[in-house]
């Protein structure tokens, strides 16, 4: 319906222009919100106000103008100058009862829209480092990307989703000899595990993996890998400086083929695990981008030399810093070590330069939030290559902070106590996780209440919501079993005969579902599906509380049958965007 007023109001603004010769602007977005009550109409515009200065007129003379050349639509009663010079449009009963038809019609496409237009469109979302299984923190972002790439696509976006896999640099080399160690342990040595070091019973598993397929191909012993090493943490040591040590005599004592074979098999261990999780979480990814891939493929060298010709570059203290002040940073930044290895933003430069080289109109990043500082320096190096850097949207991601009753629960990899995602979807089933997750915007904290994911009570989202769906499923049962059948087209029909408020309320909410799903793909917050459903759902079950569906007046029946019916199918299509099921029975 907003679209059909968007162009009442254009073909109004072009005879005015045409008739009083106006200069106005070639494009003019005209803009429409739904009115604030029923004084107010039902939608509201305010194009008067913004083209008045342009058009020389004043608002609410330009806005009167526009009423009186407003062409006749079937399902316009009228349209009003309010206030400054608001126009105000008032729709006939048959425009909300239409909306059943339509969605009876378009089944599982309704809401759809065209308002991407095909763009292409990359998400990376959760991209955590394969150092060990997804947390529930990650989850999050799981939840949030998974659901903004269908709500997008829903709006007529091209989607690309991709899986940033973190496969090179100090954090991988690290998680190798983490599972060396624990390789050795098992083959009979006996070493302290570094206090930087991986723990947790992933690591243990990936070494008698090792151990069953290599047998001693790896062992050294533990006086080879530690004598002489600086002293680590518990020794009074500087952590840091022994776990660099330490992997650096595992690559000098093993080689670069064998260690390479150790990184090899402890990333895809924990990648397969990760791509495991989530697909069965039910985020699915159209690539998974190795960082690794992109360093041996020459793109980081290829990127800097371009940063360099263009002057960006330059040396102190033997380092290579990019000047990424000059592009709005708050400080310039690394791209190569002393030691000559490039860093990880030499990394990030290269595959952002990447995804807008692959054709992509606009990128969005699902970052955590402790990535607050990326987003500078990224766009910086975009701006640097003379890309526009409002093509590239950040989305901080809060981690989700789990309790068991009173009790926090630790999200650290490194340590090895946290709960995983696995672990969480177990207990409180995946749509739970997936629901709480996205039903607030993801920069706003989010306490993961366990016992409230698992109750069966309307203090439950995901449950109020799917018993709604659930209940109409009831109804249509019931109705089998009396041997009832419904007549769509004269339910149809008969929309006019929902008189009740209750079913004119119901009415309005659900010709908002389309309007729901534009205003969520263009602000990127899939939560406002979730605030719809849950409204939704809510004037359901109010009017399921207050009417008889299977009454003996047929037309009346079949009316409010196929309201229900419709109302069955938004919920259905909702939860679909947010990953979510529809169960028939609860």
């Amino acid at each position: 319906m907003k679209e059909e007023l968007a162009d009442l109001l254009r073909q109004a603004l072009q005879s005015l222009a045409d008739s009083e010769s106006l200069s106005l602007p070639e494009a003019v977005d005209i803009q429409l919100e739904r009115g604030r009550g029923s004084d107010h109409g039902d939608y509201a515009s305010n194009l008067a106000m913004r083209l008045a200065k342009p058009a020389g007129k004043p608002p609410r003379e330009l806005a009167t103008a526009l009423v009186e050349r407003l062409p006749v639509h079937p399902h316009v009663d009228r349209a009003e100058v309010a206030g400054p010079g608001f126009i105000n449009f008032f729709l006939t009963r048959d425009a909300a009862n239409a909306v059943i038809e339509r969605i009876h019609r378009e089944g599982d496409a309704f809401g759809r829209c065209h308002h991407g237009a095909g763009e292409r469109v990359i998400i990376e979302f959760v991209s955590a480092n394969p150092t060990g299984p997804l947390h529930v923190g990650h989850g999050r972002g799981a939840a949030f990307g998974g659901a903004l790439g269908n709500v997008l696509e829903a709006a007529g976006y091209d989607v690309h989703r991709e899986y940033y896999v973190n496969d090179a640099g100090r954090q991988i080399h690290i998680l190798a000899v983490s599972v060396l160690i624990r390789y050795l342990e098992h083959r009979g040595e006996s070493i302290a595990f570094p206090a930087n070091g991986y723990r947790g019973d992933y690591i243990h598993a990936i070494a008698r993996d090792l151990e069953a397929e290599a047998g001693e191909r790896y062992r050294i012993t533990a006086s080879e890998l530690t004598d002489g090493l600086p002293a680590d943490a518990h020794a009074g040591g500087d952590k840091e400086r022994y776990i660099d040590a330490l992997t650096d005599r595992a690559r000098t004592l093993l080689g670069t083929t064998r260690y390479r074979e150790i990184v090899d098999a402890s990333v895809e261990a924990i990648r397969h695990d990760i791509e495991e999780d989530l697909a069965a979480f039910g985020v699915r990814y159209d690539r998974w981008f190795s960082e690794r891939g992109l360093v041996e493929a020459g793109a980081v060298e290829r990127a800097l030399q371009r940063l360099e010709s263009a002057g960006t570059l330059y040396e102190m203290d033997g380092a290579r810093w990019f000047r990424s002040t000059d592009y709005g940073d708050d400080k310039d930044r690394v791209v190569r070590r002393a030691d000559g290895q490039t860093t990880y933003f030499a990394s990030d430069i290269a595959y952002h330069l990447d995804k807008f080289e692959r054709g992509f109109g606009r990128a969005i990043d699902v970052f955590g939030a402790d990535h607050h500082g990326y987003m500078a320096r990224v766009r910086a190096s975009l701006a640097a290559f003379g890309h526009d850097t409002d093509r590239l949207e950040f989305r901080l991601v809060q981690f989700a902070i789990l309790y068991r009753g009173h009790e926090r629960l630790s999200m650290s990899t490194r340590s090895g106590e946290f709960v995983t995602l696995r672990e969480l979807r177990e207990e409180v089933g995946n749509d739970a996780a997936r629901f709480f997750y996205v039903m607030r915007r993801p920069e706003q904290h989010l306490d993961f209440d366990l016992e409230l994911a698992k109750s069966q009570s309307n203090d439950n989202p995901v449950y109020y919501i799917q018993y709604a769906h659930a209940r109409v499923c009831s109804v249509l049962r019931q109705m089998n079993e009396r041997g009832i059948e419904h007549d769509l087209d004269r339910g149809l029909g008969a929309i006019d005969r929902l008189t009740e408020d209750h079913e004119q309320s119901l009415l309005q909410t659900l010709g908002r579902y389309p309007e729901v799903i534009e205003g969520a793909a263009i602000s990127h917050e899939p939560h406002q599906i979730a605030q719809y459903l849950r409204e939704l759902a809510g004037g359901f079950h109010t009017y399921y509380n207050a009417h008889t569906f299977l009454v003996d007046d047929g037309a009346l029946r079949d009316a409010r049958l196929a309201l229900i019916r419709a109302t069955r199918q938004v919920i259905r299509n909702g939860l679909a965007l947010l990953g979510v099921s529809a169960p028939e029975r609860m």
